[in-house]
């Protein structure tokens, strides 16, 4: 009788549901064991509900551009100062059945493939068997071949600063309120922070953003940074940088944040966004020999597997890069490794990346961030947003399209996008870094005029003059 693979997967987040989905097409028999709800936190309390939240908040956002537009409501002319405001109450009822909803399309999807849901906590034996702690209070051994662990990050927390989910808030707590914060205070100035301030802000509520580094999103690259942290100033966010939070204490229906220089910050929400930490523990790593990063992430190779034999570990609580879809992507190739199919590595050169603000930021491949800036290796140029006849009718002035390519071959290797929907307008880059095209065939290829993706083929050809220029 022919072995059938015995595969149980640890979370149900994109590493894992994806994951099993592909063990299963490849005739595994598959558990996926989930304490909270199929679709992790990426479906049910972090991108599929900020990315909601966002939504509406980017609607708001449309309205700066109103009054130059000729846009006249009720006979008013409007800018976004002078737009009513939304019922948070039932923009979060929307963002939580969304996220309920997709949730339950998974687990459907899923349970069609013939994967086999197990509602618990689980965690590994001494012996690299799965034993889960079941709803109904007993425990379950699930015996496996090959074990995959996805079981994602949590908001860290500050002792001087910790949730209660009323007035001092994590970023899994903010979809439970039922009025706009009148004056919410955002600590962390990363992505989740500027992100949740930008939103915050076009839906009504009066932002401090508190930023320990010397500007926003200091991973990011310096000028998408820069045209962001004007753009919040300029529609009347208060930025705080190189000022550290200490601690942050209600005082009746207020909050007051302390910073470590000794000011104060005074609000009535404060959000903490001071990053995550991987879900390690209690899953019984040690004794199974899966060893951990200085981070405490789970140490993983390109194709996803531990320091464990037949144990493998995908998305965020391997600390690679925390986004859905390289989560996805590792959980299909550690099920193409372990099911013995074609597979190659995972190349983090080819992730495309999106910062949900407005504008948004989009990344992909070599940059200023992640090249060292002004090597002689590769030549960038950097074309204004507001150079574009598209951006010009719609009302876009903040922005740009940037692009590097390699000396000598003028292969595209990366670009950064700044500019509303920046997320759909990477592509194209993406694709060019994916299949080594040239300065030459970006330039050259057509594009609908008037289009924003016009930006990217004009970069293109400007970059071409610089290089011969120099020539």
């Amino acid at each position: 009788m022919e072995h059938v693979t015995r595969i149980v997967i640890i979370g149900g987040g994109p590493g894992g549901y994806e994951a099993a989905l592909v063990a299963s097409r490849l005739g595994a028999e598959v558990v996926l064991v989930e304490r909270d709800g199929v679709g992790g936190a990426s479906v049910l309390t972090d991108c599929v509900p900020s990315k909601t939240l966002i939504a509406t908040a980017d609607v708001m956002s449309s309205f700066e551009s109103a009054e130059e537009l000729g846009i006249r409501i009720g006979g008013t002319s409007v800018g976004s100062s002078c737009v009513t405001g939304v019922n948070l109450d039932k923009v979060n009822r929307r963002v939580k059945n969304l996220a309920s909803a997709q949730s339950v399309d998974i687990a459907e999807s899923l349970s069609k493939a013939g994967v086999q849901i197990v509602k618990g906590r689980g965690r590994l034996t001494p012996d690299r068997q799965v034993e889960v702690d079941l709803a109904d209070g007993t425990v379950g051994i699930y015996h496996a071949d090959v074990i995959l662990l996805a079981a994602g990050v949590r908001p860290r927390e500050v002792p001087e600063a910790m949730p209660d989910g009323e007035r001092i808030l994590n970023w899994k707590q903010v979809y439970n309120l039922k009025e706009l914060p009148p004056e919410l205070i955002v600590v962390g100035s990363g992505v989740t922070g500027a992100e949740f301030a930008g939103a915050y802000q076009a839906l009504g509520s009066a932002v401090t953003l508190v930023s320990s580094r010397d500007r926003v999103l200091p991973g990011e690259d310096a000028d998408a940074a820069e045209v962001l942290e004007s753009v919040f100033r300029r529609r009347g966010m208060r930025v705080l940088s190189r000022s550290r939070a200490a601690s942050a204490v209600r005082d009746g229906d207020r909050v007051i944040v302390t910073l470590e220089d000794g000011r104060t910050v005074e609000g009535s929400h404060v959000l903490m966004a001071v990053g995550s930490l991987p879900n390690t523990e209690g899953l019984g790593l040690e004794e199974a020999g899966v060893e951990l990063t200085k981070s405490g992430h789970i140490e993983v190779d390109r194709v996803s597997r531990t320091s464990a034999p037949g144990v493998y570990a995908a998305g965020d609580v391997t600390g690679v890069l925390l986004l859905a879809s390289v989560a996805a992507m590792q959980g299909r190739i550690a099920m193409y490794h372990a099911l013995g199919e074609a597979v190659w590595p995972i190349n983090l050169k080819r992730v495309s990346s999106n910062i949900f603000t407005s504008p948004e930021v989009a990344t992909v491949g070599q940059t200023n961030v992640n090249a060292h800036h002004g090597s002689p290796g590769f030549n960038e140029y950097k074309l204004a947003l507001d150079s574009n006849p598209r951006a010009k009718m719609l009302g876009f002035k903040d922005g740009f399209v940037k692009l590097f390519s390699r000396k000598g071959s003028d292969t595209i290797v990366g670009g950064v996008i700044v500019a509303p929907r920046a997320s759909e307008l990477i592509h194209p880059i993406t694709m060019a870094v994916d299949l080594h095209l040239t300065v030459d065939q970006v330039a050259s290829v057509f594009t609908v005029y008037p289009s924003l993706s016009g930006s990217v083929a004009e970069a293109a050809r400007r970059l071409h003059a610089d290089v011969k220029d120099e020539d």
